[in-house]
């Protein structure tokens, strides 16, 4: 109970600091997620949206806050759904506006049912309205019908409003810098996912298909409390680790093969990211063992870029400077290491930028620029970094031996105060220990 309330003061905490930049006289407006159907009358498991979460800590669908700075009445406004003993026969307890005032420490709450009576009177002599525009038709329209409620009685005194503001970048620019309490979350999400690819990894072995693997992921996950993966499992066996975001993962892992498992759960609404590669025998080969080891270096050099000051992109260059050079002295790159890079030649094998901010969501809300200039770190951020090298199987540039082989090592990063700290620990990564591992597993 104890911990329950500690998280919902942390939500009073960040709608003040929310609030407290606001224009003044203005209302913010931020629905929950909609049930989305998978397919006839069946849904997905439903998932809050991340900006009505990380404000209120409240997971049931079909409701709406209001922030209200400066209302005499109640700045905290939640609409939601009523308790329903039928419904909730059938679909799950409701927790009702009166347990939810109380609980989740709101000024008032209120049936949704009762939502078109009720926020216009609130919107009502707001000079400025924010919320998330043109991200939902639906709520475009509902927003503009409540407006038109209000104008239909200008006549009568009443005071439309005459500005629209996007909510995004205040309410995400106080999302990327993550309190304790959140890290502590993320490091959960991490910790479990580092069980999922341990097991996967020992599990192992030719002959079986990488649906398998992914079976050893979701197991861990789910009995760790974990009820979904923060994003589709990437489980690719040999060539299959060259397409960046593959998801079919039915094909048969095959002596030889390498194995790049993308994979990470969410843990009370708190993504994790990583991945690792290993051979599906237990024993690089030579190509192989030589294609990791830049990319692992690649990725340590990543990793020591991250501390607060350094510019954004500084670990993504330092990742390209060790892969070019990596790349180079094997005879898969021709050239001087600076040219090529200035050419951007290495993008035939290294694509993608060597990572992206996480939290609530995966792939996590905050500008990577500001006016133009790549951002600077600040303690407080979490981000990935996840360099690889992708040798396409038809590429005929390169020697055979080379072909079909994808590597990528992926870790969740968290900028501290003196540097950097890996969030996502405790599963084999450096050759030895990958190999070690292994040896040591019982198929």
């Amino acid at each position: 109970m104890a911990a329950t309330q500690h998280k919902f003061r942390e939500m009073k905490r960040r709608r003040k600091e929310l609030m407290a930049q606001m224009e003044p006289n203005s209302i913010a407006l931020v629905p929950a997620a909609q049930p989305k159907v998978r397919n006839n009358d069946a849904h997905y498991l439903y998932r809050q949206s991340s900006d009505f979460y990380y404000l209120t800590g409240f997971a049931e669908a079909d409701a709406l806050l209001a922030l209200i700075p400066g209302r005499k009445q109640g700045e905290v406004v939640l609409f939601c759904q009523e308790k329903n003993k039928e419904k909730e026969l059938w679909e799950g307890r409701l927790m009702g506006p009166e347990v939810a005032r109380e609980e989740l420490g709101l000024d008032d709450a209120f049936p949704i049912s009762d939502i078109d009576d009720i926020l216009p009177g609130l919107i009502e002599g707001r000079d400025r309205v924010y919320y998330a525009m043109g991200k939902d038709d639906k709520f475009d329209d509902r927003v503009m019908d409540w407006v038109k409620v209000i104008r239909s009685k200008a006549k009568m005194g009443a005071h439309p409003p005459g500005e629209f503001l996007v909510l995004d970048h205040l309410l995400h620019e106080l999302r990327l810098i993550k309190s304790g309490e959140e890290i502590k979350l993320m490091e959960q999400a991490a910790k479990i996912s580092a069980e999922g690819h341990r097991r996967a990894m020992a599990y192992c072995k030719p002959g079986i298909k990488e649906y398998e693997l992914e079976a050893e992921l979701l197991h861990a996950f789910t009995r760790n409390g974990s009820r979904a993966p923060a994003y589709s499992s990437i489980v690719a066996a040999g060539d299959n680790a060259c397409i960046l975001h593959y998801n079919e993962n039915n094909a048969e892992v095959k002596e030889g093969d390498l194995i790049l498992i993308d994979a990470g759960c969410e843990y009370e609404h708190y993504a994790s990211d990583i991945t690792r590669t290993f051979p599906a025998t237990g024993k690089f080969s030579p190509e192989q063992k030589a294609i990791y080891e830049i990319v692992l270096k690649a990725a340590d050099a990543a990793i020591a870029a991250v501390k607060p000051g350094a510019a954004w992109d500084e670990p993504h260059r330092a990742s390209v400077k060790v892969i070019t050079q990596g790349l180079v002295k094997l005879g898969l790159l021709k050239g001087r290491p600076a040219q090529i890079i200035k050419s951007e030649a290495y993008r035939e094998f290294y694509m993608h930028r060597v990572g992206h901010w996480i939290g609530i969501d995966v792939h996590d809300v905050g500008d990577y620029k500001i006016d133009d200039d790549w951002r600077l770190l600040e303690a407080g951020m979490v981000t990935t970094i996840e360099p690889g090298i992708y040798i396409a199987p038809d590429n005929t540039r390169v020697p055979k031996k080379w072909r079909g082989i994808g590597v990528r090592i992926e870790d969740d990063v968290l900028v501290t105060k003196t540097g950097q700290r890996v969030l996502s620990t405790g599963i084999p990564r450096t050759v030895q220990e990958i190999e070690s591992f292994m040896a040591g597993t019982v198929h």
